[in-house]
């Protein structure tokens, strides 16, 4: 359960509680001694660990998570407009990209998705919900593991070999894109009545057949909420980037970071590309 509390000194914290010490695995306490390093990952405040209580404070996140703000706001409450998707992609890649290189250990996430993704007052993307995270040292290029995390966001490769590597999640961030290009889920279940796909991804690749890039964007982003249709059609690129099959062929998020710069590297994401497109043809 969690609750919303007021600190001594003024200042707004969430507070997590757990019904037993079990339920705060090693890996997860070890994973947010690390993560108070970089801004885009939910750090802790405190700890509370007593007979009759288990507790860890975070920062309170005004605006919820991404996923609430997609889906779940409230009409009073405006659309995320296309400056902020920006924002928020780019601190969401900058996270990722510290815990696969910028820790002594890499960290994978495991379950990234609009719904981990917090939003303090400024917007600021912050990655939250490390119960899933593991780590590897930085030499070992893959693990196999029990297949964890939601559907529609795990890599191909961890359903159906069990393999997890930092490119699972890259696959989930692109799948995040996704998410915030279009302001839909996943995997929609409700989409099966309409003889519709139910993979987002699916949905995505089909339109872009049909030439119909207009339809993928959220039309929350329409009407006065401008979008800018040269950095759309990038960033559902760099979604498609890493979300290919083979994840070999995913970019790294070091290489996101710089696609993503206010001054990115355009050169780099169209050499990725057409090697994207080079390979379709081939396949």
């Amino acid at each position: 359960m969690s609750y919303k509390g007021r600190l001594a000194n003024g200042v707004l914290v969430a507070i997590k509680r757990y019904k037993q010490l079990r339920d705060i695995s090693p890996a997860n306490l070890q994973t947010m001694s690390i993560v108070n390093a970089h801004p885009n990952l939910l750090r802790v405040i405190g700890i509370c660990v007593t007979q009759k209580e288990k507790m860890i404070v975070h920062p309170y996140m005004a605006n919820g998570s991404v996923a609430s703000c997609l889906r779940d706001r409230p009409e009073s409450q405006p659309p995320l407009d296309w400056q902020v998707r920006k924002h928020i992609v780019f601190g969401a890649a900058r996270g990722l990209a510290y815990l696969h290189g910028g820790c002594e250990q890499k960290i994978v996430f495991r379950d990234v998705k609009a719904a981990n993704i917090y939003l303090n007052e400024d917007f600021d993307a912050i990655i939250g919900h490390f119960e899933l995270a593991i780590h590897m040292n930085h030499s070992v290029t893959h693990v196999e593991d029990v297949v964890q995390g939601t559907i529609g966001h795990i890599a191909p490769e961890y359903v159906s070999k069990g393999t997890i590597s930092e490119k699972s999640d890259v696959f989930g961030y692109g799948m995040f894109l996704l998410e915030l290009v279009t302001g839909k889920r996943a995997l929609d279940i409700s989409t099966l009545a309409n003889d519709e796909d139910l993979m987002l991804l699916d949905w995505v690749k089909r339109m872009l057949v049909q030439k119909k890039w207009e339809k993928i964007v959220d039309p929350d982003i329409g009407g006065n909420n401008y979008y800018i249709e040269e950095e759309v059609e990038e960033m559902i690129k760099i979604a498609l980037l890493c979300t290919q099959e083979n994840p070999e062929r995913r970019p790294n998020m070091s290489d996101i970071v710089r696609m993503m710069l206010e001054l990115g590297d355009g050169l780099l994401l169209a050499q990725k590309w057409e090697y994207f497109l080079v390979c379709n043809e081939e396949e």
